[in-house]
């Protein structure tokens, strides 16, 4: 069996440290990344609300690069919101930005009332591509 593996990416900025996570953890072919959000290089929010989805997705993608992979190979998304109806059409627009036609990941939005300074936070499950032969 393999061993999980500690996934960061190459500019890991304080929020792992601080508060001792992983940005994601490999296991197999895949990878689970720990929600993302917003944050600048020195873990603190970015205030404008249309630049912390960006910034989270960003982050994320950051994240991802680190394990292989890119948004292509996303199975599964989770995102968090402070305010959904409010932030929908915001978000809607940085998502179309990533995902601009199908296939599309799947997709679950939750409300929710704290986010630890942040608005929005996404995290992923993702399959690893087989390296080329």
């Amino acid at each position: 069996m393999n061993q999980p593996e500690p996934v960061f990416p190459a500019d890991r900025h304080a929020l792992y440290d601080k508060h001792g996570y992983s940005a994601a953890i490999r296991s197999g072919d895949l990878l689970f990344v720990s929600g993302q959000v917003g944050s600048r290089a020195d873990g603190t929010p970015e205030p404008d609300f249309a630049a912390q989805v960006q910034l989270a997705f960003d982050n994320l993608q950051a994240t991802l690069a680190a394990a292989g992979c890119t948004f292509d190979d996303l199975l599964d998304v989770t995102t968090f919101h402070t305010d959904p109806e409010d932030q929908f059409s915001t978000i809607m627009a940085v998502k179309q930005s990533i995902f601009p036609q199908p296939p599309y990941p799947n997709w679950t939005a939750v409300g929710v009332n704290w986010l630890a300074g942040y608005d929005f936070e996404i995290k992923v499950i993702a399959r690893i591509p087989a390296p080329p032969q």
